[in-house]
């Protein structure tokens, strides 16, 4: 009797774990279909005014974008988080095609960031320094999920104003048709999952 008994309760068990497989993955490529579309929802406000412009390295346009909202007097100063050892202002302006002049003063690097949790880490201690209470994030639209996170956590009271810069390689429409762009989208979405995780778990990290 003891046999019977034991293979109902393995397959008992089978069904379980096959019913909650299911669950988890509808679970995971609905939250993925949200993320995607979260992805190209953000609006971009170019009119309001903030303390300081902060831009992520790491993709095509974020610098060349925050320098132009610097010259357009849309914040005091811009800080530029995740920058390689050795890079200076200067060279950073003469890549993105700006002469070097008025703007130079205005603008800080940081070099200590290596990953999102870095930048806002940087961020964090610069906005502080420089006693400033609000800032324009300029960053990839498909990054902006994860690094307003990060950001609200490591600054929960300063305002932060999202404006995300689109790259011309991934295009969002029909994204799952799309090898590169879907994996980019499902890697991010992943990344987003882990540190809304390690929020909740560790909310004091």
């Amino acid at each position: 009797m003891a046999r019977p008994i034991f293979r109902s309760r393995a397959r008992s068990l089978f069904r379980n774990l096959a019913v909650l497989g299911v669950v988890v993955l509808a679970v995971w490529l609905g939250g993925l279909i949200w993320f995607a579309g979260r992805i190209d929802n953000y609006s971009v406000d170019t009119a309001t005014v903030t303390d300081s412009i902060v831009v992520l390295t790491g993709g095509r346009g974020r610098v060349a974008t925050g320098l132009d909202l610097l010259a357009g007097d849309r914040a005091e100063r811009l800080f530029i988080s995740g920058v390689y050892r050795g890079v200076e202002v200067e060279e950073l302006l003469r890549v993105s095609q700006q002469e070097p002049g008025a703007l130079e003063c205005c603008i800080t690097l940081g070099y200590a960031a290596d990953d999102t949790v870095g930048n806002a880490r940087e961020t964090a201690a610069w906005m502080r320094e420089e006693g400033f209470a609000s800032l324009r994030l300029v960053t990839a639209n498909y990054h902006m999920p994860r690094s307003l996170l990060e950001f609200g956590r490591a600054m929960p009271d300063v305002d932060i104003l999202p404006h995300p810069v689109a790259s011309p390689n991934v295009r969002l429409a029909g994204w799952w048709h799309r090898p590169g762009t879907a994996w980019l989208i499902v890697r991010e979405y992943s990344k987003y999952l882990f540190s809304l995780a390690r929020s909740l778990v560790f909310p004091e990290l």
